[in-house]
């Protein structure tokens, strides 16, 4: 079983998975979408593919812990996901971590459009981590 963490962005959608350890979480792609259904069939073949466990999804708090617009989209986005798809989802703080991403990218001394074709993917890292850290790596993910 694996862990999959998502970066909910208004055109797309950066994945990520754990390994089988919860130890690491490694960024997998990004996919682009015009509405959510355009990511239900994917999704459903990482699932399977990769054998998720529990979904991991970024809620963007504003600085000061309150819910913006970005978050009402992720909590909507989860809502959508739990109609379609029997696994917990759960949300987890992501204030900075599109920054944190792209500091990373520019330190890996990438381009501006290959961060671009990547940054989202590397966000759904990130947030992932930030879930595997706070569990403190018990094996039930």
């Amino acid at each position: 079983m694996r862990l999959l963490g998502l970066d909910l962005g208004t055109k797309t959608l950066g994945i990520a998975l754990s390994d089988t350890s919860f130890t690491l979480a490694n960024p997998l792609k990004t996919i682009k979408f015009s509405n959510y259904d355009d990511l239900l069939e994917e999704l459903f073949q990482i699932i399977r593919e990769y054998e998720i466990g529990k979904i991991v999804l970024g809620l963007p708090k504003n600085m000061d812990n309150s819910l913006g617009f970005a978050s009402k989209r992720s909590i909507e986005f989860k809502e959508f996901l739990e109609k379609h798809i029997d696994l917990p989802i759960i949300l987890v703080d992501e204030r900075l971590s599109t920054k944190e991403a792209e500091m990373y990218l520019l330190n890996e001394d990438m381009r501006r459009k290959k961060r671009k074709e990547h940054i989202d993917a590397v966000a759904a890292s990130i947030i992932l981590d930030t879930y595997i850290r706070m569990k403190g790596n018990k094996n039930d993910g």
